[in-house]
């Protein structure tokens, strides 16, 4: 295994991570109370264990943890857009194609081969099935705006 290629691939999902936070705060901020109540809450939370988790696992590697955001980013600003404009169906929506794309990410993190075991067992264990929880809890609240 190439530890400096799982290094990179951990960093790139840590962007990730903190881009999810830095969207989920801006979602919070511009819903409607009733909507940024609790799930969205405990999303955002879950995505700032994720950096924590992801943060240790690069340290434990002996990497130096990316304090930037990644492609996540551009989704803060268009849910910041777009419930301003379009309102909170459309910003369920963004929200949603960030942690559809976070999905793909953790997906093709398990299928490359020189990322460690330990690293897919992490992701397998605790990233992905928070994910995919994401998306569904996404799905039931854009039914319910």
């Amino acid at each position: 295994m190439n530890m400096e290629h799982c290094i990179d691939v951990c960093n790139r999902l840590l962007r990730g991570e903190r881009s999810a936070v830095e969207t989920y705060q801006q979602a919070i901020s511009k819903l409607p109370p009733d909507m940024r109540a609790s799930e969205l809450g405990r999303i955002h939370q879950e995505h700032s264990n994720a950096v924590s988790l992801l943060e240790r696992n690069v340290l434990s590697m002996g990497g130096r943890p990316d304090q930037e955001s990644g492609a996540w980013g551009t989704f803060a600003t268009a849910v910041q857009g777009t419930a301003n404009l379009l309102g909170a169906q459309a910003a369920l929506e963004s929200l949603q194609t960030g942690e559809k794309t976070g999905l793909r990410e953790y997906e093709a993190a398990l299928e490359d081969d020189e990322v460690m075991p330990e690293c897919k067992d992490m992701i397998r264990s605790n990233l992905l099935p928070f994910t995919r929880q994401h998306i569904e809890t996404l799905e039931h609240l854009q039914k319910a705006a």
